[in-house]
């Protein structure tokens, strides 16, 4: 059984939380399974609004996917985040993924 079998099962089981989602949504974003990884990240993010790392990673899907609009806004919303708490490198790596997707 392999990872993303692991973290399907201990949610199936109610054991829903960010961390988990944001396991899984990195895992599925290895895989290629954009939108896959994107539904978990964006449910990690709702459930800790607070949680930096996520919104960069969701950005990182929804870029992935093509979504370059709506990984913009999550970027921006994620720069914010990572602001308030002091996270400054993860805020300065999300100014960077906005101006690669203004380019583009």
């Amino acid at each position: 059984m392999g990872l993303i079998d692991n973290l399907e099962a201990m949610l199936i089981k109610g054991q829903d939380n960010a961390l988990l989602r944001y396991g899984l949504g990195s895992e599925y974003l290895k895989q290629k399974q954009f939108d896959k990884a994107a539904l978990h990240l964006r449910k990690a993010v709702e459930l800790d609004p607070g949680y930096s790392a996520a919104w960069k990673l969701l950005g990182q899907a929804l870029t992935s996917a093509g979504r370059l609009q709506e990984a913009a806004e999550v970027y921006a919303r994620g720069i914010e985040v990572a602001e308030c708490k002091g996270d400054i490198q993860a805020a300065k790596e999300m100014r960077v993924f906005v101006k690669r997707i203004g380019k583009s």
